[in-house]
Formats: C-alpha cells, structure tokens, sequence
C-alpha cells in the first residue's frame, strides 16, 4: 500500500495534433465542442464536463520556456461519456461526418465506438455505466 496523500480525479488531459485547424474543425462539426482558449499555432482548450481537454501542438510545446517542454508523437487516446440512448445518435452522427467507426467494443454492459481524429489520436465515446 502507498503511502502518497489521495488524488481527487483527472482535471485536465492533453493529446497532439500538429494541426491545430483541422483539430478545431474536426472537434467542432464531429463532436460539437468550442474552445474557450485558442491560440492556434499552440494550443485548444475545452470543456467536457468538469474536466478539460487540451490539444497541443506538439512542435509548439515542445519548445517550450514557460513551462517544462511536453509533447508526444504517435497515437494517444481519450474516452468521452455518452449517454447509452444517444449511442444509435453517435453512430449515424459520425456516419455523416464520414469518420470511420474503427471499433464498436461492449465492456461490462456499456458499449464503446472507437474512431480517429485528425492527428490520429484514438477517440472513444463509452456509455454511461461502463466503469461501474
């Protein structure tokens, strides 16, 4: 057992496009989000829930003086909750937007639809309850 005082819960999570554009585009028509912090050739800020979502240009952040650099290359993965009645929604929604339903997996009663955004990162929208 550890003895590190208790964490609380994940506030904020952040993936890499280089193309901070298509990014917003795709986040905004696919999956209906706005930033409420954008500065382009860096970073997208938004709100999901109480968390936040953040989408870092990897080169920008890389170079970073402010903060300590961070980046990462390659394929990183988020899951955003869906309610369970709007999966049917989600499937025809993304249909729509022509992006591919990579995977549809079910875990422990809750069901998860698997696709790409446009930096490649793994995006996954798991129903309510999947967790519990």
């Amino acid at each position: 057992m550890s003895d590190a005082p208790k964490l609380s819960h994940v506030i904020e999570t952040g993936i890499y496009i280089k193309d901070l554009k298509a990014a917003k585009d795709f986040y905004k028509d696919v999956l209906g989000l706005e930033p409420f912090i954008e500065k382009l050739e860096r970073h997208l800020f938004y709100k999901i829930g109480n968390t936040i979502l953040i989408i870092f240009n990897p080169d920008a952040t890389m170079e970073e003086h402010y903060l300590p650099p961070h980046g990462a290359r390659g394929i990183g993965h988020i899951a955003i909750e869906i309610d369970p009645e709007d999966t049917d929604a989600w499937r025809e929604h993304l249909k729509k937007h022509d992006v591919e339903i990579l995977k549809e997996a079910s875990f422990g009663g809750g069901v998860s639809l698997y696709f790409h955004d446009p930096g490649q990162n793994l995006i996954e929208l798991i129903t309510k309850g999947s967790w519990d």
